[in-house]
């Protein structure tokens, strides 16, 4: 029953106005080039917010080896595959943006009940998995910058490309690093960012930046349908929280290592843990919850009663909330478990 066991999915490179996806060579095993497929959505169940859409369907996950999507999937076993919640309160994207993106900022949930009729905002995380040469991110803005500082700066962006970047503070980030995101703070991911991102499950981006590299978005792309002083609301003026997280070690075993990236302490939106095998091994065994896992890097196996799957780099599976506690992660791998 496909509900008792670990799901694994075929390829989900979505679509997006912003190139990348070279790196995704040496994670995923792609060919290594840049194009306008610069994100993999990993065990999703939400559409993708595109004006040119591929479909209905677009950005949602399908069962590998069928023609099931994982959305189909959870409306007809949400207790079993989810746990007594019902439902998947998560989005994981693996993206590598090729340039800087637009200066945005993602709704929090009081602000998307409001204008999008959702009970999800876009708080977000962001392991870092690779970079090219200057990689930068781009979180909160400088000290000074006001509302009206900001609206001259839209304007701006009609043919300054700098007029958004020059007003946030920039980082440079390594491999390995964790950065939490929360809704309503202004942030950029800047070229050369390989990152695994979780995040609220919507696709809800206020970017109010004319610009994205060569590409002029329009209104309904940079406001999504509200006018410019509501769209503006949804950023968030104050100084920005401390963006970088310090693992922290939640469990040690034979050869094994497990880290909290993100907690409940940080938000109530995700939790985000790092397992470190070395030739050792652990039960993924959340407590009436799904998880999300995706190998970052190394090799070894799932194991069950009468089931093996190999694992290696760029694998990621979904873990029903009815199979917790009786498969066994092993091998000399790196992993990410996400819930």
């Amino acid at each position: 029953m496909i509900t008792n066991e670990p799901i694994f999915f075929e390829r989900n490179r979505v679509g997006r106005v912003y190139t990348g996806g070279k790196l995704f060579a040496d994670f995923f095993g792609d060919e290594p080039v840049d194009g306008f497929l610069p994100e993999e959505w990993i065990a999703s169940n939400v559409t993708a917010l595109n004006k040119d859409s591929k479909g209905p369907k677009e950005g949602v996950s399908k069962v590998k080896d069928s023609d099931v999507y994982f959305d189909d999937l959870l409306k007809e076993y949400p207790i079993e595959l989810l746990g007594s919640k019902g439902k998947l309160r998560i989005l994981v994207k693996g993206l590598d943006s090729s340039i800087r993106l637009p200066a945005q900022a993602h709704p929090d949930k009081p602000f998307s009940r409001k204008y999008f009729n959702s009970e999800y905002g876009k708080t977000e995380c962001w392991t870092i998995l690779g970079t090219r040469p200057g990689a930068k991110i781009y979180f909160g803005f400088k000290d000074g910058v006001t509302k009206e500082i900001f609206e001259n700066a839209i304007e701006q962006s009609e043919t300054d490309k700098d007029a958004m970047e020059n007003l946030m503070l920039s980082l440079t980030p390594q491999v390995g690093d964790v950065y939490l995101v929360p809704a309503k703070t202004v942030h950029a991911i800047g070229a050369g960012c390989l990152i695994l991102e979780v995040q609220e499950p919507t696709d809800f981006t206020i970017q109010p930046e004319r610009w994205c590299g060569d590409y002029k978005m329009n209104d309904q792309e940079m406001y999504l349908g509200l006018t410019k002083e509501e769209a503006v609301g949804c950023f968030n003026f104050t100084k920005a929280p401390d963006s970088k997280m310090v693992p922290k070690v939640i469990e040690t075993g034979d050869n094994m290592v497990k880290e909290a990236l993100v907690s409940e302490e940080n938000t109530d939106c995700f939790i985000v843990n790092r397992v470190k095998l070395s030739c050792g091994s652990f039960v993924p065994d959340v407590n009436d919850s799904y998880a999300i896992y995706i190998v970052t890097d190394g090799t070894g196996s799932v194991t069950g009663d009468n089931y093996k799957k190999d694992l290696k780099k760029g694998d990621y599976f979904f873990m029903p909330a009815s199979a917790m506690g009786k498969f066994t992660i092993q091998g000399q791998l790196e992993i990410v478990e996400c819930f």
